[in-house]
């Protein structure tokens, strides 16, 4: 099991290694969606004079780096579960960096045609890689590197990370947009976070570098190194196909609510209101600064009356609140931030005890891996279309949709959390999974 007297003689720089990759991945990644009102008429032209046309084709684009993170979540697990938690985050990084230097210097659709959106489609799908096995390996390594009592606390700074990312990627856009204008944004002025994004790669990779690997330090009952076993790449999912099926229903509220308020709202709310979209950005922003300080509390709320109660409040508050929390949007500017707040409180709930949860289902072995596929097939389907789904209905003119399909994701949700097996301790039964012979790391409270 994971050795909590080693992994904890230096929380605080394994905190801010496991961290830091998820910030600079949420703001590469999320970037495109902030700033695809802007460049989404040079890479798709529109004959339509409907500016949904452009900005659908780049959210369709948006969606494919998605299609991809399930295989990632599968082959970047398994690479972590054989060589390293480390190792997987830092080759992450990289390729997120890499993709996002690609955006930055793509050429226009009026320089060179059709050849500017395979460009994109290649980065975008670059970064569906990173992202795909970003998450669950740094899940693991934050989870087994936090003491046996914080493994909550430890859990919420996954997405306390990813909404500090998108926070500098909505400040960033707004002060250039801000500065620039409107018309030098759409010329020239996208390409600079972009190019920003790859610049904090490089740092990131350097933190990471010099953080403490955690597999190193889990060992099977009977002393035996667990990298000596080396896992199958199906293997996760051969032995445990109900944890499998359970991970995807979890995340499927969660990933649908969490790509609703935090990346797509900023664009669904200039689109649906006559507010710009630098007020809906600055609404986002306002959001996002609450939800960081919240998810550390849900998150230590978690190490003391576990996780199943929040998860059940997550759950029931997005399906029964999501829909008059999008219609909120008429009242104006106080309307959306007032949606936002209150979408994102609801969200944080979910958000900052995912990681401990997903952690608990798997053993060590093959941790990463288990987590990695249903984790990131859910995230693809369920988040990744979230701008997609949106925008389609706002154009067909069926928006009133958009928050029950929301509210629908939640119930999958509940129903999947209602399924978790429980003891007389804890919610989610200790007992090692059958033909699994590693340890299993200390518990995480899913009920009291």
């Amino acid at each position: 099991m994971v050795s909590s007297a080693t992994t904890a003689k230096r929380p605080a720089r394994q905190l801010l290694a496991g961290a830091v990759g998820h910030f600079v991945e949420f703001f590469d990644f999320l970037i495109y969606s902030y700033l695809a009102i802007y460049f989404a008429g040079q890479f798709f032209p529109s004959s339509s004079g409907s500016q949904l046309v452009p900005l659908l084709s780049a959210f369709g684009v948006f969606a494919a780096g998605f299609l991809v993170r399930p295989i990632a979540g599968l082959v970047i697990g398994v690479f972590a579960d054989r060589y390293g938690r480390r190792a997987a985050m830092t080759m992450s990084v990289w390729m997120m960096g890499a993709a996002s230097l690609l955006i930055a210097i793509t050429p226009t659709y009026a320089q060179i045609g059709i050849g500017a959106p395979i460009v994109l489609v290649v980065a975008r799908i670059l970064q569906g890689l990173s992202t795909g096995g970003e998450y669950t390996a740094a899940a693991a390594f934050l989870v087994e590197s936090a003491p046996a009592n914080r493994r909550g606390l430890f859990s919420s700074f996954m997405f306390v990370s990813s909404s500090i990312g998108k926070m500098v990627a909505l400040g960033v856009v707004a002060l250039l947009a801000g500065v620039l204008g409107d018309e030098a944004m759409r010329s020239y002025g996208w390409r600079i976070p972009f190019a920003l994004g790859a610049v904090i790669a490089v740092v990131a990779w350097w933190i990471r570098h010099r953080s403490q690997e955690t597999l190193e330090q889990a060992e099977t009952s009977s002393g035996k190194d667990t990298r000596a076993e080396k896992p199958g790449l199906f293997e996760a999912m051969r032995r445990h196909p109900v944890q499998t099926v359970q991970a995807v229903g979890l995340v499927a509220g969660i990933g649908g609510s969490v790509y609703l308020w935090t990346t797509y709202f900023p664009t669904y709310a200039s689109v649906m209101t006559d507010l710009g979209a630098s007020a809906s950005m600055v609404a986002s922003l306002i959001g996002l600064a609450v939800y960081t300080v919240a998810a550390p509390l849900v998150g230590l709320l978690a190490d003391r009356v576990g996780t199943r109660p929040i998860m059940y409040a997550f759950a029931i508050s997005t399906a029964v609140g999501t829909v008059p929390l999008l219609h909120l949007m008429s009242a104006g500017f106080v309307g959306v931030l007032a949606a936002q707040i209150i979408g994102l409180l609801f969200t944080s709930l979910g958000t900052s005890i995912m990681a401990a949860v997903l952690v608990q289902m798997f053993p060590q072995r093959f941790r990463v891996a288990g987590m990695g596929f249903p984790y990131s097939l859910s995230i693809a389907i369920f988040g990744g279309t979230v701008s997609t789904i949106g925008t389609a209905l706002a154009s067909a003119g069926a928006e009133n949709w958009f928050g029950w399909y929301i509210a629908a994701l939640s119930v999958i949700t509940l129903i999947t959390t209602i399924s978790l097996p429980r003891n007389r301790r804890h919610g989610v039964s200790e007992e090692r999974p059958a033909g699994d012979h590693a340890a299993r790391p200390g518990p995480v409270h899913i009920e009291p």
